[in-house]
């Protein structure tokens, strides 16, 4: 994994050198040739929060330390580091961050001489004063990042230039562990070499991971959070100290942090609890690229499942050979307590995944409510938001283990369905079933059915559309309570709760209980109707009756209540489709669309 994402990060020419880094900075104090204060300008075009320069001065947080008492970084920081930017009066810590501050552009004006005029404008009260109140009637932060821009000096931004880049790494040497025994305190050991996790070199651990930034959504911290940390002694071993643990050299360190960071910042989309990141071995065009018509909020649900299915078929028939050696990768990632997650990691060609999202799409084919085809193939969030009444941060928590399962299974087709997805799936039906005016979600029971096939050995017989034939008592037991409920609505009308609001819970748990007190229910149902229609509704029971026989379940575990669920879904679906000729050609129905909106 960590070997992938630094050949992202050289691929895509990252900046990935120690001390370095790009940074977003919403704000510059425009100053003249002198140094002199002009302006303050806002860098956030539309649409965007600032604009990012890709090569900015940065230390780590055991360089800071060594660096003393109000250590900073360099030309880009903080407002209220840069100007003293405070609700009220800055303290004596926020006064020394600005000292060191200024001090570092006056020591690097050995090299970029202008930047002297710019420390005595920091240090101007006056000047200061101005620059604080440019920066309040543009509504700056505390926290918003500042950077410098000199009118008449080429290039603008002394960020920008490269300068400053000898004296700036000559100047992070100076914050570097001198003595044997401070590198091996900082985590080098004995011997101040060891293996490195992702190049195999032999090389000088980095004594702290860097930060990766952008998980604050997904649990994260805003300040970033360390992918490995080995702060108390239980994850230490072999008398190794912190990230010695997990030996990885500066260089191949600040790689993988420059490729996760762009990752997130580009490629990351959010589902429930977590963050999946996603590139691939060689960029695609938009059409072709799955994983984001999978995640991406700008596609439509059946986006992707039509793609996938266009793309095999131009793979299998040799049109698409760009496609054959290339590799797609994805993270599941969040943040807990400073730290990264990593929930999930899949890799392999994209040939496979094509093949794999197919499969995913055909598992959770199912019929639409109404009968009139199947439904669109959910997205995984579509999928996710099925198993919770409204999916906010509480839930979103809830269902972290579940989602990384359901992802895993749409990108693996050998991987079985999480199964702590079907009871909230179940739960939810049941809910659904006690108000007649709520629809059944087709996501919800796809996600049933793909469950069976992925958990049932050989052929489980579960079609997307009604199974007349199914070898499963329990799914003719759902057929059943179908067929009972209509019967009730065409016999007495709209009666509030009816026989799915009182009985489906109990009867998809202990269908041999329940379904022959309704049986007997049925018969005064069927007295209340015509002779021709009583037949034809007691002809379906009788069917269904004759595939049961004998052997109604007394219970059902987790997976014949989801059977059970199918099979009440699928007859729903099968009946809608019959009534919709009939209604179109003026006849009178024997069950209308609106008796089984009670029904479901």
């Amino acid at each position: 994994m960590l070997g992938a994402l630094l050949d992202y990060a050289h691929d895509h020419e990252l900046v990935a050198e120690p001390g370095f880094a790009p940074k977003l900075v919403r704000w510059a104090l425009v100053c003249d040739a002198d140094g002199r204060f002009l302006e303050v300008l806002d860098l956030a075009a539309e649409g965007s929060r600032g604009r990012t320069f890709k090569r900015c001065p940065e230390l780590s947080q055991p360089e800071m330390k060594r660096g003393g008492s109000g250590c900073r970084h360099f030309l880009v920081d903080s407002a209220d580091v840069v100007a003293l930017l405070a609700d009220g009066e800055p303290d004596a810590k926020l006064l020394a961050k600005h000292s060191y501050f200024t001090g570092l552009l006056r020591q690097a004006a050995a090299v970029l001489p202008e930047l002297a005029g710019v420390a005595g404008t920091l240090d101007d009260p006056v000047q200061l004063a101005a620059i604080r109140e440019g920066l309040r009637a543009g509504k700056a932060k505390p926290t918003d990042r500042v950077t410098f821009s000199l009118l008449g000096i080429s290039p603008t931004y002394p960020v920008d230039s490269e300068a400053w880049h000898d004296w700036w790494r000559h100047f992070r040497r100076s914050l570097s562990p001198s003595s044997p025994g401070e590198r091996e305190k900082a985590g080098a050991g004995e011997q101040g070499l060891a293996r490195c996790l992702v190049t195999g070199e032999l090389v000088e651990p980095v004594p702290t991971h860097p930060k990766i930034a952008g998980l604050s959504d997904v649990g994260g911290l805003s300040m970033g959070d360390v992918l490995a940390s080995y702060k108390q002694e239980a994850f230490c071993s072999y008398g190794l100290v912190q990230s010695a643990n997990a030996a990885v050299s500066e260089a191949a360190a600040s790689g993988y942090r420059a490729a996760l960071n762009h990752l997130i910042q580009h490629n990351g989309r959010r589902l429930a609890a977590t963050k999946i990141v996603f590139w691939y071995k060689r960029d695609l065009e938009p059409a072709d690229d799955l994983l984001e018509m999978l995640l991406g909020p700008g596609h439509e649900e059946g986006i992707a499942e039509q793609r996938a299915r266009k793309l095999l078929a131009a793979i299998e028939a040799g049109e698409r050979p760009d496609l054959l050696d290339n590799h797609y990768y994805a993270l599941t990632l969040s943040g807990a307590s400073g730290r990264v997650m990593v929930h999930d990691w899949t890799e392999g060609s994209f040939e496979d995944l094509v093949r794999n999202v197919n499969r995913w799409f055909k598992d959770l084919e199912i019929v639409r409510t109404d009968g009139s085809g199947t439904a669109r193939a959910p997205r995984p969030y579509t999928l996710l938001a099925s198993l919770v009444r409204e999916l906010n941060e509480k839930t979103r928590n809830e269902l972290a283990a579940i989602e990384t399962g359901l992802w895993r299974a749409a990108l693996r087709s050998t991987t079985r369905l999480p199964g702590a997805a079907i009871p909230k799936a179940l739960a939810r039906i049941r809910v659904d079933a006690l108000d007649p005016k709520r629809p059944l979600s087709p996501a919800r029971m796809g996600l049933l059915k793909a469950f069976l096939i992925r958990w049932q050995e050989g052929d489980c017989a579960m079609d997307p559309y009604l199974n007349e034939n199914h070898p499963d008592p329990a799914y003719h037991c759902g057929r059943l309570m179908a067929m009972l409920a209509a019967l009730q609505y065409r016999a007495l009308g709209d009666v509030g709760a009816g026989v799915v609001q009182r009985y489906y819970a109990s009867a998809s748990a202990t269908p041999a209980l329940v379904l022959g007190r309704l049986m007997r229910t049925a018969q005064f149902h069927l007295d209340k109707l015509d002779r021709g229609l009583a037949r034809w509704h007691e002809g379906r029971i009788a069917d269904v009756w004759g595939r049961i026989r004998t052997a109604v379940p007394p219970t059902l575990d987790l997976e014949g209540q989801t059977v059970f669920a199918l099979g009440y879904y699928q007859q729903i679906a099968a009946d809608r489709s019959h009534t919709r000729p009939n209604a179109a050609a003026g006849e009178t129905p024997e069950i209308t669309s609106d008796d089984q909106e009670t029904v479901s």
